[in-house]
């Protein structure tokens, strides 16, 4: 027995990961940009930052994963998806700074190496970071058979981007009065799935069942990628509008990520009848016995990002915002009080 072949029994297949690798470049090279040098293939890759237009540059990073959602797209055979949830984890979170999404780092754990299931999950990273308008320079595949369950992989990545400091978005210019600006949601996007997938255990849902208001299967509905707010947002930026505060509405809901834009001494005031509640949230609330407020912070009830404005800026901004395709929801208004959210009607 050979050296690999040895590597190969004890259940790493370096011929299996070189070919995964080659598979990577190619998928790669739909989600680039200009700046890079080097790429996919070497043991780094360098970016050449443009300081002209970026004269006083702030690198800012993000890292995240997909989390459970990953055992729903397992269990129904469809991974082409939670690429783009990993990548929308993450430059979502660093767009919160105003920060625009330069490049993008996958990593890919595995009990053993699946070249063409490899391949589906990073050709989704690569769409994710084709919607961001980030490149996607390179990452990581990892054979752990000492680590991983057989047959199941984790996946988690790091986008990096670049704001000029004197346009970083921190939260410490909001005021009271600012108008909070929702948008929509594209579903659960990728938080909360622990219970989810035991609510729909428990009610022994089957992947292609059909659920009263669901846009499609409970498989679809689910699978549904975490929408990217990069492009619309940084448009909102640009035209030069006041936004003074971002949220990237996450793991914890409205109730835990909107105060984390807001200074101290100030809460958000949120109407929930602002905006519709999706039918998948309703059956999921109904389901787990919880009420509008509690479930606010297991999911995000249909609004994926949050933006504070200045009071005379916010039709304007919801009118470019709804240009862009979002749909936008005035949700209520900053006001003085210890930073936290409070609900301005009850539901």
């Amino acid at each position: 027995m050979t050296n690999q072949d040895a590597y190969r029994a004890a259940g790493v297949d370096i011929d299996a990961g070189n070919e995964a690798a080659q598979r990577y470049a190619r998928v790669a090279a739909r989600a680039q940009r200009p700046e890079v040098v080097g790429g996919i293939g070497g043991f780094a890759a360098g970016f050449a930052l443009d300081t002209q237009r970026y004269p006083q540059p702030v690198l800012v990073s993000g890292t995240d994963g997909v989390g459970t959602k990953l055992k729903v797209a397992l269990a129904t055979g469809r991974l082409d998806t939670v690429g783009i949830d990993c990548v929308a984890m993450c430059v979502n979170d660093i767009l919160t700074t105003g920060a625009e999404p330069l490049f993008f780092l996958d990593y890919l754990a595995v009990a053993k190496l699946d070249v063409a299931q490899a391949e589906q999950i990073v050709a989704g990273v690569a769409a994710g970071c084709a919607i961001a308008g980030c490149a996607l320079v390179g990452g990581e595949t990892a054979e752990l058979p000492d680590l991983c369950q057989p047959g199941e992989f984790d996946l988690a990545g790091t986008a990096v981007g670049v704001v000029n400091r004197d346009r970083m978005v921190d939260g410490s210019q909001v005021q009271a009065g600012d108008v909070l600006l929702g948008l929509a949601s594209d579903g659960v996007h990728s938080n909360g799935y622990t219970l989810v997938r035991k609510l729909l255990a428990e009610r022994q849902l089957d992947w292609q069942a059909q659920v009263p208001g669901w846009r499609g299967t409970v498989a679809e509905e689910l699978l549904r990628p975490t929408r990217i707010y990069v492009r619309p947002v940084l448009s909102l930026i640009a035209s030069g509008l006041p936004v003074t505060g971002m949220a990237h509405i996450t793991g914890g809901g409205l109730v835990d990520n909107v105060p984390r834009c807001l200074p101290d001494g100030l809460a958000a005031c949120i109407d929930p009848q602002a905006w519709p509640e999706p039918p998948v949230f309703r059956w999921l609330r109904n389901a787990a016995g919880l009420s509008w407020q509690a479930a606010a912070r297991v999911w995000n009830l249909g609004i994926g990002f949050v933006l504070a404005v200045r009071p005379a800026a916010a039709e304007a901004a919801a009118a470019l915002l709804t240009a862009a395709g979002e749909r936008v929801y005035r949700l209520g208004e900053v006001v003085p009080g210890p930073r936290q959210v409070v609900w301005g009607n009850a539901k």
